[in-house]
């Protein structure tokens, strides 16, 4: 039987406990770092499957790694659990219906990621079960891919230092081995210290923060013309001192977040907007602090891992949507505004888009190509790659154009067609780390390319030592009520 072959009977066997935990972690939609019963979830599944699992890793509260077997080669599987805030919805619908009114939810599909990687896990472990091998596979519970750069707190720790190569995957609109780049980032909240007065009686004796918020925004704005065309700079104001305006504002806050197709560009453009801060900060006659939240680097691809996982998803077939999940797919393509959907349609062929509008989930596997694309996003996966070579994979559990961050993707995360896809991922994770636990020669050729493209370079935690990620307090569950006795 064929390793592929192989690994799919593994997944299908225990198809229902990764669909039935999805959903779980779909219901859960917590935010970045609060993941605890997501986390929690995922951990105790491992361990009821033989895994050993170290809670809390990196100090952080719901992190985990959980480990199985020993020695060299070490492959690790990543997976992710966190929600975003505002994108409650109800599944299945195709218009905007949130379950709980600014709620949370899966509007990135890591309910489906988590549970992927895992079936991944499992299929592994239970493939070393029947053949006995030397190596060590862990499944990465990572959270706070969403702007908090959960694995780059975990790569600053040395949870990766042994580990050989790196698999994951992300849910999408189409099957693919993702060869693609993404952009670095540097999240900063910027406070500005002044004076308060009344605004009326003793102006001259005032000094505003939030002056200083609106001279750094146009020095910002400004800056926009002498920088790279990729590079980006956004900014959301915090805190704006106060609601009176006879009141002169004593402090106010803005966080930015710069991002550059690498690090060293945003480390350039970092510098350059601390000086607009200070600039503005003396404008003003305020006083400007500032603290890095979060920063991720720019993800490396690694050519000698993608070719196998693209042979192996090729030997495995898209799953095929039935003629319920085309039609539901269809009313979610309905509901995407149209220039979600010019935008999708201009990175394909006119062939490929007609035949999308009849079938968005049509299951047809991407070509590999020679070459990256430069993915105009963020993922604290590029840290992890600096250090391992690195691959991903995606899968077509969303309908065609569906925009990222969207109330459809939460609306589908607990689709029957979502689950093929999320499985379909698992499979390929899994049959690409069982080909690197008996091939040496694939992780040599692996660590080689990543060698090659770094050249000179070397990784720089992009975030500074001093700074650690939120702690927030684990939620008191009640227990239920006893039953009355009959």
């Amino acid at each position: 039987m064929r390793l592929a072959e192989k690994v799919s009977e593994l997944i299908e066997q225990k198809k229902s406990q990764f669909t039935e935990a999805s959903d779980q972690v779909w219901g859960f939609a917590e935010i970045r770092y609060e993941e605890f019963r997501s986390a929690e979830l995922l951990a105790n599944l491992l361990s009821s499957e033989g895994f050993q699992v170290e809670r809390e890793a990196a100090g952080i509260a719901t992190a985990f790694v959980a480990s199985y077997g020993s020695g060299k080669p070490v492959i690790a599987l990543l997976g992710e659990y966190d929600a975003l805030a505002g994108l409650s919805q109800q599944a299945g619908l195709d218009d905007y219906a949130p379950l709980v009114p600014e709620g949370s939810g899966h509007g990135c599909g890591h309910n489906l990621l988590g549970v992927g990687a895992l079936a991944a896990a499992v299929a592994v472990k239970d493939y070393l079960i029947e053949n006995p091998t030397a190596g060590t596979l862990r499944f990465y519970g990572c959270p706070a891919e969403e702007s908090g750069a959960g694995k780059t707190f975990m790569a600053r720790s040395g949870l990766f230092d042994d580990v050989d190569a790196a698999i994951t995957w992300h849910p999408g609109t189409s099957h693919a081995v993702m060869q693609v780049t993404s952009l670095a980032t540097t999240t900063v909240r910027f406070r500005f210290l002044g004076k308060s007065t009344h605004a009326a009686a003793e102006p001259h004796l005032g000094r505003s923060a939030l002056d200083a918020v609106e001279l750094m925004s146009v020095g910002v704005n400004y800056m926009r013309e002498h920088m790279i065309d990729q590079a980006r700079i956004h900014y959301a104001v915090l805190n704006t001192g106060g609601s009176a305006p006879n009141v002169v504002q004593s402090q106010a806050e803005v966080l930015y977040s710069i991002r550059a197709p690498k690090s060293a560009q945003v480390r350039e453009l970092f510098e350059r907007v601390q000086d607009v801060a200070r600039g503005a900060a003396l404008m003003t006659g305020t006083r400007m602090e500032f603290a890095v939240t979060g920063a991720t680097s720019d993800l490396i691809p690694n050519p000698a891992l993608e070719k196998v996982m693209h042979r192996h998803m090729e030997e495995l077939s898209p799953p095929v949507p039935t003629e319920q999940e085309i039609a539901y797919a269809k009313r979610i393509f309905a509901s995407i505004p149209e220039p979600d959907k010019q935008s999708a349609a201009s990175r394909r062929s006119r062939e490929q888009v007609e035949a999308l509008r009849n079938n968005p989930l049509l299951p047809v596997l991407e070509p590999l190509i020679a070459g990256s694309m430069p993915m105009s996003a963020s993922t604290d996966v590029g840290d992890v790659s600096w250090l391992v070579p690195t691959v991903q994979c995606t899968t077509a559990t969303w309908a065609f154009a569906t925009p990222g961050h969207s109330w459809q993707v939460v609306s589908q995360g607990q689709s029957s067609h979502a689950h093929k896809a999320m499985l379909y991922a698992g499979k390929a994770m899994a049959a690409t780390a069982i080909e690197a636990l008996l091939d040496p020669g694939l992780l040599e050729t692996a660590k080689r390319d990543l060698e090659l493209q770094l050249g000179d370079e070397s990784y720089i935690c992009p975030i500074p030592f001093d700074v650690y990620p939120p702690q927030p307090e684990k939620p008191v569950v009640k227990p239920e009520p006893a039953a009355a006795s009959l």
